[in-house]
């Protein structure tokens, strides 16, 4: 009688019987399990600079995955941050969720796991030129493995291989990034006048304050924060301030010129 073990053993022989045994070995390293659809993490793996073309002749690289990744990254890390801190408000647990998803620790997770040896890109593309290659095949990686396995085999692959143990989680979570000192720094370079001007405070049934923030750069709103505390508010108006100062290159120049058309 042929044991669950021998069928096991027969049908990974028969796995690494195919040409493209290579490829299934070196996911195996990154992922700790082997893939079933190997053409997902092919495709996660292939950078927008290398693009190929599909049989009906659109162009095929890791963006698409990498938009499934990260919509699938940030509901496993909210739902592992709403069970773990029961008692904190929206606030802390958005904070917690940005500091683990961001980019610098996906970039950092990336390396650790040995994915970025599997990046295909043009010669001499690094993180130098193109900062977000990493991160983003890592969100493109987990793509893949939610359309190769599902949900479950995502939540296990975040939690038991990118971070060892729930531990290390729980610190990048708590890491305490100070979000209005990185924008006054960057005011101050820039040499522009900021402003955290608090908007409303309102306290529910149980004496709950909610702080709402308002940032302005130059007298223009440019973000909005609440939170538990003043200090709360102040940190999440700056938070977003920076997203959207990172996202757009004209930032100052657009900031100037709407200064200088409300001064007419």
């Amino acid at each position: 009688m042929i044991t669950k073990l021998k069928l096991n053993f027969l049908n990974t022989q028969r796995l690494f019987s195919k040409k493209r045994k290579e490829p299934f070995l070196s996911f195996f390293r990154v992922l700790g399990f082997y893939p079933r659809n190997i053409d997902y993490y092919l495709l996660a793996v292939r950078h927008k600079s290398i693009s190929i073309q599909g049989t009906d002749g659109k162009l095929l690289n890791n963006e698409r995955l990498e938009f499934l990744g990260d919509a699938v990254l940030n509901s496993i890390i909210s739902d592992i941050l709403y069970h773990r801190y029961p008692d904190e408000q929206e606030g802390f647990l958005t904070n917690a969720r940005s500091n683990i998803v961001k980019r610098d620790t996906l970039n950092d997770l990336c390396m650790q796991i040995g994915l970025d040896r599997l990046l295909i890109t043009i010669p001499h593309l690094t993180p130098d030129k193109s900062n977000n290659i990493y991160g983003n095949a890592l969100e493109a990686l987990i793509g893949a493995i939610y359309l190769d396995y599902g949900y479950p085999k995502c939540a296990e692959f975040i939690k038991g291989r990118l971070f060892a143990t729930l531990d290390l989680l729980m610190q990048t979570a708590e890491e305490n990034e100070n979000y209005k000192s990185g924008l006054l720094e960057w005011a101050q370079k820039n040499r522009l006048e900021t402003e955290f001007r608090l908007q409303t405070e309102t306290v529910n049934a149980d004496n709950q304050h909610t702080f709402h923030t308002r940032l302005l750069i130059e007298g223009i709103n440019i973000s909005e924060g609440m939170g538990a505390n003043k200090k709360e508010s102040q940190q999440n108006a700056a938070a977003q301030a920076l997203k959207i100062i990172n996202a757009n290159p004209d930032f100052i120049t657009e900031i100037a010129e709407k200064a200088n058309a409300q001064k007419k």
